[in-house]
């Protein structure tokens, strides 16, 4: 054995050796601790790309979401003209399908609901612009002239068959581009249901007075 050899293994205990390893060790942690904000914008970013990706493929099953709020504004606007009219009928054939189209609206808002939930609509919240694109303002103007004129149960008919027949291409529109079987079932029973109601309004005369 060479005595002379003068290399020493490092002592773990001594304060020049702690010292030695001291800044790596320090070194180590800045870099861990640099490395997690990194880290965790990562993580947020695929997150938000998962639902971004959810978001696109929910849109595409529906066929977008502005065409169903635009269908329920639609609804309510006419429900309100229906009940609004209930009050001005005079004749009783007419009155009695008009019951019929109010009963058969209140139907399908009640069916609709589940729909409009399942793509995050709520009928509160629906845009102010699509509320007032389908407002029954200009309607009613109109049926309170025919009113005024001694009219109404004339030009009602024509108003009413009209409006049901833009709610029908809506709905029709709404199913062509939707894949939710959910959607289609609802649709293909109110699309049934309202093309009688819609036609008999249309073949509607008004008894001369």
């Amino acid at each position: 054995m060479d005595t002379n050899d003068t290399t020493k293994e490092p002592n773990p205990e001594s304060p020049e050796y702690l010292n030695e390893i001291a800044p790596k060790n320090k070194k180590a942690k800045l870099d861990l601790l640099l490395k997690k904000p990194i880290m965790l914008v990562g993580v947020a970013l695929v997150i938000v790309l998962i639902f971004f990706i959810f978001a696109m493929i929910a849109s595409s099953l529906s066929g977008g979401t502005k065409p169903m709020k635009t269908l329920s504004a639609r609804i309510d606007s006419t429900t309100n003209t229906v009940t609004l009219a209930s009050k001005n009928i005079q004749n009783t054939k007419l009155r009695a399908l008009n019951s019929s189209l109010s009963l058969y609206l209140t139907n399908t808002t009640r069916d609709f609901a589940p729909i409009l939930t399942l793509n995050n609509i709520s009928p509160k919240n629906i845009d102010k612009s699509i509320i007032a694109a389908e407002s029954n303002t200009k309607m009613l103007a109109t049926l309170e002239d025919f009113r005024l004129n001694g009219q109404y149960d004339r030009q009602y008919p024509i108003e009413m068959s009209a409006q049901l027949g833009k709610i029908l291409a809506l709905m029709r529109q709404i199913y062509d581009s939707t894949k939710s079987v959910k959607t289609k079932t609802f649709l293909t029973n109110a699309i049934k249901n309202l093309e009688p109601i819609q036609q008999q309004f249309s073949d509607y005369n008004s008894p001369v007075s």
